[in-house]
């Protein structure tokens, strides 16, 4: 048994258009593969490399990365079996409770009589109601809210409902109550949706408005237990490391901190390493997404996941030898793709020990749970029989 287990989720690394891809209009989707098209030559990720990330699709090779003939690490990949693609149907799956009811969307808009109720709680003007991106709606509206006052609510191709204010006409204490609110109308039918999220930002005018670190989601209540209740209960460390906490409403969480960035969630990660814990650190890295797939950027995608490998160095460089890290995704955002969501993809499984003398392939999960499953086996603990543990193949 190990120690201690470690989840690094990097957010929206696809690795292949998923098996029901056409069903959500997302046949050709590759995140990886195209961020690898893109850089060429010039995308250096050693030591995801020697863990086994080009291994994944040796059939179908990432650009200039290499397959080595003996990887440090098992590897495979996983297919999704719920019936969304956002952030919270995957970490949820992984922790053995697929999301098999659907949420709400809303591509034209909220309608107006959620829009009211939000307009009278916070006695505010709402403007937008639509699907934006992010930073192009504080730029298209941003000087119109820090004179007015008013509520930017838009939504995405995601179960999201999103309201951004300049903090210095709307304190985040404020804002954070008017999303408090909003989580708490849109728990049930007709709009069950997935996330309600803050998005603060600074800044005087349209050249300079900045969205701060101090986003927040308000995600649905897990449905039912989830592994991580699981290892909570039978006595288990469960340390949360960036949106975690958010994801999962703090449920099965011993400790949670909140992050600035992929860096500062990797340095926290690290700094888990010198704890004496005994249990998981589940860790997720949310700028791949909210910052470079969702806006469609190879190139900073790339630059990013090049420095996540640096400090996965770092990482490795410091295990224990009954310390198990693995390294997966929620879902893919292909910067290379049309429109701006999230992609139904495949995502990566890396498994990875200083005390494993062997690798091999770990072939295609039928569900992300099957990681939550693994790690329940790791620690004797029972499962809910969702996923299949794959530990008995880590030799």
């Amino acid at each position: 048994m190990y120690k201690r287990v470690f989840t690094i989720v990097l957010d929206s690394l696809g690795i292949g258009e998923a098996q029901d891809a056409a069903k959500f209009n997302d046949a050709g989707a590759d995140t990886l593969g195209h961020i690898a098209q893109y850089w060429g030559k010039n995308f250096k990720i050693p030591n995801l490399t020697k863990l086994g990330i080009g291994n994944i699709r040796a059939d179908q090779p990432l650009q200039d990365v290499k397959v080595p003939d003996q990887p440090l690490g098992y590897y495979g990949k996983m297919q999704e079996t719920s019936v969304g693609k956002d952030s919270m149907d995957g970490h949820w799956e992984m922790m053995g409770l697929p999301v098999t009811e659907p949420l709400g969307f809303f591509p034209q808009g909220f309608p107006d009589e959620l829009i009211k109720k939000l307009a009278d709680f916070s006695k505010r003007e709402i403007i937008v109601n639509k699907p934006y991106s992010g930073t192009e709606v504080i730029k298209d509206y941003g000087e119109y809210q820090l004179k007015t006052g008013a509520l930017i609510v838009y939504t995405s191709g995601d179960s999201v409902l999103q309201i951004a204010a300049n903090e210095k006409v709307i304190p985040l204490k404020e804002l954070y109550r008017i999303c408090e609110y909003a989580r708490s109308i849109t728990v049930d039918q007709p709009y069950r949706i997935g996330r309600i999220i803050a998005r603060p930002y600074v800044g005087t005018d349209k050249t300079n408005f900045k969205r701060t670190s101090d986003r927040h989601d308000y995600a649905l209540k897990p449905t039912g237990e989830t592994d991580l209740d699981r290892l909570k209960q039978a006595g288990f460390d469960v340390l949360a490391v960036g949106k975690i906490n958010d994801i999962f409403s703090g449920q099965g969480i011993t400790s949670g901190v909140h992050t600035e960035s992929n860096h500062d969630g990797m340095v926290h990660t690290i700094q888990n390493l010198a704890k004496d814990f005994h249990g998981y650190s589940f860790t997720n890295l949310v700028d791949f997404d909210a910052m470079y797939g969702h806006r469609r950027n190879p190139k900073g995608y790339g630059q990013a996941l090049m420095a996540f490998d640096e400090q996965l160095g770092e990482f490795l460089n410091q295990m224990r030898q009954d310390d198990l890290l693995f390294i997966t995704a929620d879902h893919g955002n292909d910067p290379g793709f049309r429109g701006t969501d999230h992609t139904r993809e495949f995502v990566p499984l890396l498994a990875y020990s200083p005390s494993l003398k062997a690798s091999a392939s770990l072939g295609i999960r039928s569900t992300f749970a099957d990681l939550g499953a693994t790690i329940l086996a790791n620690f004797g603990v029972a499962g809910n029989t969702v996923g299949q543990s794959f530990l008995s193949q880590l030799k």
